[in-house]
């Protein structure tokens, strides 16, 4: 029969071995807990009070297929101008990794170049990064922010314009299932905001 010395060891060693299994579990708990903090969590634009939109993993699923669109952008931004360029163009987008990239692939005839959005959900945000590549420069854009309430989807970021720091807005509006509409402004402040871009999308054979 153990005495009660052994049985005094017993429960130290069976304390010990539980401390070591709490302390090497602690840190796989304590990532969780903080990814589960940042989901969805509120984050702003650097700058400003703008909140950057959470979405969904599917909010571009309806944009996924062949569009051509109508391009209207200003020929000169800054000056208050509403001249504007007007140019076709056509596009097919596709979804990724089970809708977590989505992208599409432009082409713009009458320009000579071509352009591709690559979209990627950041699963613990909730939240969509939209990149932008132009073939003219071979360029990765850096990428706006946000996510879609509904048929409406705002997105928001930095970059610069011109040699000067400035914030970007893409706005997106699902019209119905055969069309949408994308728009971009700038701004100096985050306050003031010049659209200087808008695309209006036709589904083809609609």
């Amino acid at each position: 029969m153990p005495t009660s010395a052994s049985l005094s060891r017993r429960r130290l060693l069976a304390d010990a071995f539980a401390g070591v299994a709490a302390l090497s579990l602690a840190p796989l708990a304590g990532a969780a807990t903080a990814r589960a903090a940042t989901a969805g969590a509120a984050k702003t634009l650097p700058g400003t009070d703008i909140v950057l939109p959470t979405g969904d993993v599917h909010d571009f699923n309806f944009f996924v297929g062949d569009w051509t669109f109508r391009n209207r952008r200003l020929k000169q931004r800054w000056v208050g101008s509403r001249d504007w360029d007007e140019f076709p163009a056509s596009l097919r987008c596709e979804s990724r990794m089970g809708g977590v990239v989505n992208l599409d692939e432009g082409v713009f005839p009458t320009k000579g170049w071509q352009g591709m959005t690559v979209r990627v959900f950041n699963l613990a945000e909730k939240r969509w990064y939209l990149y932008w590549i132009n073939s003219s420069t071979g360029e990765l854009f850096p990428p706006v922010a946000g996510g879609f309430d509904g048929d409406r989807g705002e997105f928001y970021g930095d970059d610069t314009d011109e040699g000067r720091a400035i914030k970007v807005r893409f706005r997106w509006t699902r019209m119905d299932a055969d069309h949408a509409r994308w728009e971009q402004a700038f701004s100096l402040d985050g306050k003031a905001w010049e659209t200087n871009w808008t695309m209006e999308h036709t589904r083809v054979g609609a």
